[in-house]
């Protein structure tokens, strides 16, 4: 079949079929990432009830050194905005990040690697259509995003030009870190080294971004991250620093394009190594297979969390000044105990929990990417059954949830000890934060539960998450019933440290996560795989 018009031919209809297939996932993500920014607004504006409180807990903020490596420069933090920039902007970087890693990924590698991608070019299209229909989809999901975090932030209200300028950059910060990803999808001919390249670039940049913040500044003038903190809104904006962010996703996506044109369709530049002629033992077991598979995901989220757990202890015995006078606050720290530095512990316990349970629901759909990829048929196809290929992968989800959880606490216990020098803290908060397991598992069974009745549904084990996060957050201001608040696995365990732990609900929410993974097992197995 002839074809003209370019090499661009036909980006426009898959530019359409990718709006159409995404769009759960566009709305999904752009939401997220806009109530991220909205949230932080919300909560800091009725939390302190004097500007002196306020200019107490700015100033215990912006002299903790853990606090400005997670968050950023800590400039203007005694006002709404300089909050909501402090807070959001690092953070925020990274979902549209991640958003565009996963839309990048999802229609170049991941289709070139399923072979749909060969089926597509068998039509008129031009070569470059489905890169440069991935490319102005990614721009157009980054310009929603950008456009919902500076609406979110005018209505609240704050200064229009600010807003606005906060927007820009996170879908600046978007696009440039999907330009990276496009560079990957070229170089590798994997999704998963697309999706590893890419994290490490956003890591980099994050780490470059921290370290420079309470060290060198120049160093974090090296990480696109740190170029969008440095436009300075609602403490000085200024515009240039987009320019940096603009010019690195020009240059990118100028550097795909050109190592598109001399790759081959289907391979990398970067040829793929070929395995050992002999698989270690290990590999030989249904367990050491799914950790071979997930051990990166694993060491990943406990290094993340495990550095959270760390600026969530730095914050020390000063609980009380970072809240003020505030009742409402007060009230949700103490659970009505009266501890104003358990409580906040507690909460934070919850917080890391919380992101645990992000690990966990990601590791039960492991076994669906599998499934859908008809990788897990030749493992059938062995002597191994249903069961023990399951099992194998409910183990490394289990184990790896608790190592995640415990290096949390261990970090926040690390973090504590360095600030207050009290000892016993170091194991006490690491075996606290791990009484929030079983609500973490719950929500990990949840996912396996909707994966063993349908593959399809499994991604709603995310809802659980979101729901949870509800609860804890705006549960209290919206007046939940006491059974909308029961839904959570988490409004039924101990707060520890701020109450006594709770052995009888520790073992009933544990054994609700058992049920719910043995309703996986049993539907998983009453169904055809694939």
């Amino acid at each position: 079949m002839s074809r003209s018009g370019g090499p661009d031919v036909g980006a426009g209809v898959l530019l359409r079929a990718y709006l159409r297939r995404d769009r759960w996932m566009l709305f999904w993500w752009t939401i997220g990432g806009a109530v991220l920014y909205w949230s932080q607004a919300v909560s800091v504006e009725g939390l302190y009830t004097s500007q002196a409180e306020f200019d107490r807990a700015a100033a215990a903020m912006g002299s903790n050194p853990a606090l400005v490596a997670m968050a950023g420069p800590a400039r203007a933090l005694n006002t709404v905005g300089g909050q909501v920039t402090w807070q959001a902007t690092a953070f925020g970087a990274i979902v549209a990040g991640l958003m565009s890693m996963f839309l990048v990924g999802r229609h170049t590698r991941a289709e070139e690697e399923s072979g749909r991608d060969e089926l597509v070019r068998a039509s008129a299209i031009g070569r470059r259509a489905p890169v440069t229909a991935t490319v102005l989809e990614v721009v157009v999901a980054n310009v929603l995003l950008g456009a919902l975090i500076a609406v979110s932030l005018i209505v609240v209200p704050l200064a229009v030009a600010d807003s606005v300028a906060l927007g820009v950059g996170a879908a600046l910060c978007g696009v440039a870190f999907g330009g990276v990803a496009l560079v990957a999808a070229q170089l590798t001919s994997t999704t998963r080294a697309t999706y590893g390249i890419t994290g490490a670039a956003m890591a980099a940049a994050y780490a470059l971004r921290a370290v420079g913040d309470v060290g060198n500044e120049a160093l974090s003038w090296l990480s696109p991250i740190g170029w969008y903190q440095r436009m300075y809104a609602f403490s000085g904006l200024r515009w240039w620093p987009a320019l940096l962010l603009l010019a690195l996703a020009v240059v990118m996506l100028v550097a795909a394009y050109a190592v598109l044109e001399r790759r081959d369709i289907g391979s990398g530049i970067f040829a793929a190594r070929p395995g050992p002629a002999t698989a270690a033992r290990r590999l030989g077991t249904p367990v050491g297979l799914a950790w071979r598979l997930q051990r990166g995901t694993v060491v990943g989220w406990a290094l993340g969390l495990g550095f959270t757990g760390l600026a969530y202890g730095s914050i020390g015995d000063s609980a009380g000044d970072l809240i003020g006078d505030n009742e409402a606050a007060a009230e949700m720290m103490t659970a009505g105990g009266g501890d104003m530095v358990a409580g906040f512990q507690a909460v934070s316990m919850v917080m890391l929990a919380l992101l645990t349970a992000g690990f966990a629901i990601s590791s039960a759909l492991r076994p669906r990417t599998e499934e859908e990829s008809g990788r897990v048929e030749p493992v059938l196809a062995t002597a191994t059954s249903r069961t023990r290929w399951l099992l194998g992968n409910v183990v490394v989800t289990v184990a790896g949830s608790a190592l995640v959880l415990g290096v949390a606490g261990l970090g926040m216990g690390l973090g504590y000890v360095l600030v207050t020098g009290k000892e016993e803290a170091l194991w006490r908060m690491t075996w606290q934060t791990l009484t929030w397991l079983p609500a973490v598992l719950v929500l990990s069974g949840l996912t396996r539960l909707l994966h063993g009745v349908r593959p399809r549904l499994a991604t709603f084990g995310w809802l659980g998450l979101g729901y949870a996060v509800v609860v804890l957050v705006l549960a209290e201001i919206l007046q939940f019933p006491d059974w909308m608040r029961d839904l959570s696995p988490f409004e039924h365990l101990a707060l520890v440290p701020a109450v006594d732990f709770d052995p009888t609900a520790f073992a009933a929410v544990l054994a609700v996560a058992t049920l719910l993974g043995v309703g996986g097992w049993l539907a998983f197995l009453r169904r055809d795989v694939g």
